[in-house]
């Protein structure tokens, strides 16, 4: 069986916050915030929701650590690469 590659995503809530996670199927998944049922518990309320970024990132630990990445950004830093001004690539080199 051929593991799926994994994906980082970021979703816009309503009140201008970003949320970030990590997904193999960033569709289904983002269905899923839509809905509120198995979507993260942040989410619920914030809607409508917005998916505003997403990128493959391959492996499982590779994904876990750019979200982190990801998550300690300062909102600006965010914004400029769901512009796509912000290199991402920085974003996937080990440490």
């Amino acid at each position: 069986m051929i593991a799926s590659a994994w994906h980082v995503y970021l979703v816009r809530c309503a009140g201008g916050s970003l949320y970030t996670g990590i997904a193999t199927d960033v569709e289904r998944r983002f269905a899923e915030h839509d809905r509120g049922a198995k979507g993260a518990k942040y989410l619920r309320g914030k809607g409508p929701l917005e998916l505003v970024f997403q990128r493959e990132v391959g492996a499982r630990a590779l994904a876990l650590r750019v979200e982190s990445r990801i998550k300690r950004m300062p909102k600006a830093r965010k914004e400029a690469l769901i512009r796509g001004t912000s290199g991402f690539e920085s974003l996937l080199a080990d440490d």
